[in-house]
């Protein structure tokens, strides 16, 4: 969740979907202080990989819609935005986001993953899928892992 708050609050500040790169790196580094230059590229590589920018020849364009964010006030990343998460970890904060709390979630993914002898990848997004959750971006790194674990 708060990779979507990070990524959207320059898109917010500057009152539009489509930034260029350098203005992007700006918005994080110079004019929140919430990361180094470098570290906000980074999250560009990121957000890029996650789905939630798309770099083309004129910058950068955001995949949502920013202005549905809410950026709070006392808001400032954490630096673990910085390092690429599991597919189990990014639909764990979807569903989190969407309201669920996290022990349960785990919980039942485990659970899931115990009885249909899946990856905890898998199980994940199958368990999301019947929670309505969408991670249809995840539906093949689920399927790589449960084929990694057929070949092993």
């Amino acid at each position: 969740m708060s990779l979507r708050v990070a990524v959207a609050a320059p898109f917010i500040q500057n009152g539009t979907r489509r930034l260029k790169e350098n203005e992007f790196v700006v918005a994080l580094s110079l004019d929140r202080d919430w990361f180094s230059p470098d570290q906000a590229k980074r999250l560009i590589d990121i957000a890029t990989k996650e789905g939630l920018l798309e770099r083309d020849d004129d910058g950068l364009a955001v995949t949502f819609d920013p202005v549905g964010v809410t950026v709070p006030e006392e808001f400032v990343p954490d630096e673990d935005l910085l390092r690429e998460r599991s597919a189990f970890e990014r639909v764990l904060d979807s569903l989190v986001a969407e309201g669920m709390e996290k022990h349960e979630a785990v919980g039942a993914i485990n659970t899931l993953q115990r009885e249909l002898g899946l990856t905890i990848e898998a199980a994940a997004v199958v368990y999301a899928r019947r929670e309505g959750i969408d991670v249809d971006d995840l539906v093949p790194i689920a399927r790589s892992a449960v084929r990694d674990t057929e070949d092993g």
